[in-house]
């Protein structure tokens, strides 16, 4: 029985991961307005080691079309902006010989309907892990069952992570709708 409740506190915190995965994909998924999070990703070229851009710059959103980057050394600021532009994001970096300013365009419709892609996109990715997990979690209880736990016990273990299940592609479900709603807000 021990075993059973480890299998199943596994499988739920598997399905949290995927949320928060999920979640955490599309935030970097710009709306329109300038969040310093959607530069997250971006690697910068460090003294010859790739660096997280937060790492070696400030990035705050001063305006709400506008993010700042302020490097932490000033001799940085033409290598940040290049990681900035390559990062394919669609964002055309300013700077100023201290700062770079990044005015964020606003979308277009035809854009707003290839971001909503990529959220469905992403989304879909997340439920794909959450029923990867059900498998992998049934999968484990079923040898539990043939290595000789009771079979009830087993069956309502998978009815508990169906149950999970359910709950987690019901959760990713409603993260998919505001997000599309954020898209969609001109």
């Amino acid at each position: 029985m021990e075993e059973i409740k480890m299998y199943l506190d596994d499988a739920k915190d598997s399905m949290e991961k995927a949320l928060k995965h999920s979640e955490a994909e599309l935030t970097k998924i710009r709306a329109g307005k300038a969040m310093p999070n959607m530069l997250d990703g971006i690697m910068v070229d460090y003294y010859g080691a790739a660096t997280p851009i937060q790492q070696v710059a400030s990035i705050t959103a001063p305006e709400a079309r506008s993010l700042a980057v302020k490097p932490w050394e000033k001799k940085m600021i033409s290598t940040i902006e290049k990681a900035i532009r390559d990062a394919n994001l669609g964002l055309n970096p300013q700077n100023d010989g201290e700062n770079i300013r990044i005015v964020i365009p606003p979308l277009t419709e035809e854009r707003r309907k290839d971001l909503v892609k990529q959220v469905k996109n992403e989304v879909e990715n997340g439920k794909v892990r959450v029923r990867k997990v059900r498998q992998e979690t049934n999968d484990a209880l079923k040898k539990l069952q043939k290595d000789g736990a009771p079979e009830d016990a087993v069956k309502k273990a998978e009815e508990s992570v169906q149950a999970f299940t359910n709950d987690y592609i019901n959760k990713l479900d409603a993260v998919l709708a505001a997000k599309e709603k954020e898209l969609m807000t001109v």
